[in-house]
This record gives C-alpha cells, sequence and structure tokens, in this order.
C-alpha cells in the first residue's frame, strides 16, 4: 500500500505567495479588460445594427 500522509502546506517549502497574489490580480485585470470589450462589441451591435 501507499503512504498516505497529510499534506502540511504551511511548511512546504517552494510555495511563492508573491508570485500567485500577482498571477490572481493579472488574471482578475485581464477578465475586467475582456468583459469591457465584450461589452463594448455588444453596445457596438446594438447601435448599429437596429
Amino acid at each position: 500500500m501507499s503512504d498516505h500522509r497529510e499534506i502540511v502546506y504551511s511548511t512546504s517549502e517552494g510555495m511563492d505567495y508573491p508570485a500567485h497574489e500577482q498571477t490572481y490580480k493579472s488574471f482578475i485585470k485581464m477578465g475586467m479588460i475582456g468583459s469591457a470589450a465584450v461589452a463594448t462589441v455588444v453596445i457596438m451591435m446594438a447601435i448599429f445594427l437596429t
């Protein structure tokens, strides 16, 4: 049988929290930009296609 020990994340090595936070902030920023772009396209379609 394999060994199923509990993983303790607070003591594990290699966790780069500043990089994780920067990636999350970038993801949120790109989501906001993408949403604004889609909203702009929909508004322009409503103006010019009606």
